[in-house]
């Protein structure tokens, strides 16, 4: 999205509110040729009803057919080209956990998993460890790792998951990846990807060599991977662009993260579904756009649970009467990206993706789900970052373009 075309279209005065739910991974595949997807297959009566005075679509944060991340799905989301604005997924959890970010640090976030005695990876999440047990790993690593001219951060994010910091002078967040991001196969030695990031890939590998060795007699969680290193971004803030006073609420550190990189407010973890709608209500009269994020359709998602991944959604179906009681003007249901309990992983599908507004022009759709979605107006693989001016239009909060 053009910035520049958008500010000068900003009513100043507009008050219209805008709800944007993400439930995560969202999207979905049947198990069966003539099957639903799990989003069909579930029983969403509210949602339904909304999708007969809405306008639906399918929509795509990355260029069509390939899989996006997370963080640059939610960037998408939020109005950013996610292929200018790409950032690493360490940043996000750092920023999710509060953790100040500064000049000379790189951060990545980690997985603790499981390997057995090839050091090949059975279980990418050491069986979901609880985040107690991830903080008494966390502890034992800063407590025997020794890496000469630099300090090493590292806190637990949630379950298996831990944010990893290097602070010093000259270090560079151009590093590949260990995290193969698959089972059967061993971790990747992280390289340079520039000339000025090989200290910082010596480091890691060092890291990575002191703590496989310290890990190796616990169990599930006997090694780890990382991913997503990077150093703090400098971006146009998501407020200034779109004339907004936002507003995150989320459970999953990484998602706050997000929110927090493009400059919204971000409140406490929610403890759960209903303490986000919760805080959606206690906070409504204080801003005018909310992200509000739902993980677990993911988790499950990524599990193969399909008949867990159904439950979610009915369950966020089930809080849609406690979002329209507040009367907003636009309300964005939709996912950051598809993951098929089939798949077990994120996939290239599009999301199905409602804008009920006041405003809308109905299309034909008769309920939320993917065949549905063909039918509707916005289209079959419209852009991510298309959606927050339309909300805004909707919203009634820009102006015309042009004479």
């Amino acid at each position: 999205m053009n910035f520049e075309l958008i500010k000068p279209l900003l009513k100043e005065d507009a008050k219209g509110k805008i709800v944007m739910l993400v439930m995560d991974g969202l999207g979905g595949l049947p198990l069966t040729p003539d099957g639903k997807t799990e989003l069909e297959t579930a029983k969403t009566p509210h949602m339904d009803q909304l999708a007969k005075e809405a306008e639906l679509g399918l929509h795509h944060s990355v260029p069509f057919g390939i899989t996006p991340g997370s963080g640059q799905a939610h960037l998408g989301l939020f109005g950013y080209d996610p292929i200018k604005y790409e950032i690493g997924r360490g940043v996000l959890s750092a920023l999710g956990i509060d953790f100040d970010l500064g000049p000379n640090d790189v951060a990545a976030r980690g997985n603790f998993c499981t390997v057995d005695e090839n050091g090949v990876i059975t279980d990418r999440r050491a069986g979901r460890i609880p985040t107690e047990e991830g903080q008494r790993l966390c502890n034992l690593l800063k407590e025997k790792i020794n890496l000469p001219g630099v300090e090493l951060f590292l806190e637990p994010e949630k379950e298996y998951r831990f944010v990893f910091v290097l602070r010093g002078e000259g270090l560079d967040g151009h590093v590949s990846d260990t995290d193969p991001q698959a089972v059967g196969k061993k971790a990747h030695v992280p390289e340079a990807l520039k000339p000025d990031a090989e200290k910082t890939a010596e480091l890691v590998r060092e890291f990575v060599r002191q703590g496989n060795e310290i890990l190796k007699s616990e169990h599930p969680a006997n090694s780890f991977v990382l991913r997503g290193f990077a150093g703090m971004p400098k971006w146009p803030k998501f407020n200034d662009v779109w004339g907004l006073n936002s507003v995150a609420i989320a459970m999953y550190p990484m998602y706050r993260g997000v929110a927090k990189v493009v400059g919204m407010t971000v409140l406490h973890p929610a403890e759960s579904m209903s303490q986000e709608i919760d805080m959606l209500e206690e906070y409504w009269d204080k801003h005018d756009f909310f992200f509000v994020h739902i993980k677990k359709t993911d988790s499950f998602g990524e599990d193969g649970n399909f008949d867990g991944k159904v439950g979610i959604i009915e369950e966020v179906d089930a809080l849609i009467p406690r979002i329209m009681a507040l009367d907003p003007d636009v309300l964005i249901i939709t996912g950051d990206h598809s993951t098929p309990s089939k798949l077990k992983a994120h996939s290239w599908h599009p999301i199905p993706t409602m804008l009920w507004s006041k405003n809308a022009r109905p299309d034909r759709v008769e309920s939320f789900g993917e065949r549905e979605c063909l039918k509707g107006s916005l289209g079959s693989r419209f852009d991510a970052n298309d959606l927050l001016p339309l909300a805004l239009s909707h919203a009634l909060r820009l102006e015309k373009f042009g004479a």
